[in-house]
């Protein structure tokens, strides 16, 4: 009697997903980082004769870019909202969330030019998610364990964020608004500052988590460039040195700094290279200086070089579905 043939079993279907069920957030610091740019090559128009369409263009791309993956993460919430109290737990998540919502304060800026009441309207929305994101960060701080309130430079994100604010509210006549917000993210970098180095100083930084040193530069820009919108160049001067100092500190130790390899928090180096850009743009046009002209172009040059990149292999590395697993994104 004839054997019949062995037809082994179907593998097993595989389990159906659904569309953006595990958005990663940490699609979002480089896109903060691309805004930053865009506005740096806005602001080249004053300075260096650049026609503003160009930085227009940046930023028109980036905005397509940023609302689609805006879109993305609240789709995963709407699947499941608890995944945005999961990813607010760990540092890839808590970093992506608040690049988010600072996002918003960038967008705000861009759309000044074309509808005043938008960009209103985005940066009142954007204020409020900080401060809700804030809240909960702080929350969390305080009911859990002393070992997970280690100061990270995440923390300027989030508390000294704020700053970033004024560049939309000043164009808006939010003079005394701005004024307080820069005081007070003085303090908080201040602080931030002092508690970093002295957490530096009594342990190493893991390889994989030092790009995220990097942020120590963005409030360091970012504050000399609103207190120059300001009209406080006393105050501006002194923070510009500051920022020159990280920046030169970072360039030295480069290889330390990368020691681990392309990871998903390389978006760290995108927005602060961005915002250090602007600011010495303002400060060559505020005191005239040839040298500070320089610095400012080949600043804009090197974040042109480098941000690009970075912003294209992190969402490959999304749309290939890795991000979400090395940040071990919450999923819906």
């Amino acid at each position: 009697m004839t054997k019949p043939p062995y037809f082994p079993p179907p593998p097993p279907i595989p389990e159906k997903t659904r569309l953006f069920q595990r958005t990663p957030p940490a699609i979002f610091p480089p896109i903060m980082g691309a805004f930053g740019l865009g506005l740096a090559w806005r602001r080249a128009a004053d300075v260096f004769g650049v026609p503003m369409a160009f930085g227009d263009a940046i930023l028109g791309a980036v905005t397509i870019l940023y609302l689609f993956c805006l879109v993305a993460y609240i789709a995963k919430l709407i699947q499941r909202p608890g995944t945005f109290f999961e990813d607010l737990k760990i540092l890839p998540g808590r970093a992506g969330i608040i690049a988010m919502v600072l996002s918003g304060y960038l967008l705000s800026a861009t759309m000044i030019p074309f509808s005043t009441t938008v960009a209103s309207v985005i940066l009142a929305i954007a204020i409020f998610a900080q401060v809700i994101v804030v809240l909960r960060v702080a929350f969390t701080l305080i009911t859990g364990p002393v070992e997970a309130r280690s100061v990270t430079p995440v923390w300027h994100l989030l508390f000294v964020g704020f700053i970033l604010s004024p560049l939309a509210a000043l164009p808006l006549g939010l003079q005394t608004y701005s004024t307080i917000v820069f005081w007070g993210s003085f303090v908080a970098a201040l602080a931030i500052w002092g508690a970093s180095l002295a957490q530096f100083l009594r342990a190493d930084v893991p390889a994989p988590l030092r790009p995220l040193l990097a942020i120590h530069l963005a409030p360091a820009s970012v504050l000399p460039t609103v207190a120059f919108l300001l009209g406080k160049p006393e105050v501006a001067y002194p923070l510009c040195v500051l920022a020159v100092v990280i920046l030169s500190v970072l360039i030295v130790r480069v290889r330390w700094l990368t020691a681990a390899g392309f990871s998903p928090l390389w978006g760290a180096f995108t927005f602060p290279l961005a915002a250090f850009s602007t600011v010495m743009q303002i400060a060559a046009v505020t005191t005239g200086s040839d040298i500070l002209r320089v610095v400012a172009g080949l600043s804009l040059v090197a974040a042109s070089l480098i941000i690009p990149p970075i912003v294209y292999k992190v969402l490959m590395m999304w749309s290939k579905g890795v991000l979400a697993v090395k940040t071990n994104a919450a999923q819906a």
